[in-house]
């Protein structure tokens, strides 16, 4: 997937207006803190799993969480754009095989 697409597609309406339900049906508050007891305001939305690997689940409610920044940081590897072992964990909860295929 380019970056191109990426960018257009976090501009678009659709991104925006689902951004936003997803911030609404977590109370804006992230889901990460959240599993330890703790309350943060969320103000990302994650892609549990990754848009450049499954695109076709950009907007599908049950592949996005609210987190803070601190904790969406914690979900990719900012060198490789991979998961962490967080991110992965995450993956798991959601999506256990074989829906990753």
């Amino acid at each position: 997937m380019s970056k191109d697409y990426a960018k257009a597609f976090y501009k678009s309406q659709k991104w925006i207006r689902k951004r936003e339900l997803i911030l609404k049906r977590d109370e804006y508050k992230c889901r990460e803190c959240k599993r330890y007891g703790k309350t943060s305001p969320a103000t990302t939305v994650h892609h549990v799993i990754p848009l450049d690997q499954r695109p076709d689940l950009k907007l599908n409610i049950n592949n996005l969480i609210s987190l803070c920044d601190k904790c969406h940081n914690q979900m990719h590897n900012r060198i490789t754009g991979e998961l962490t072992e967080k991110g992965m964990e995450w993956v798991e909860r959601i999506a256990p095989p074989p829906f990753l295929v």
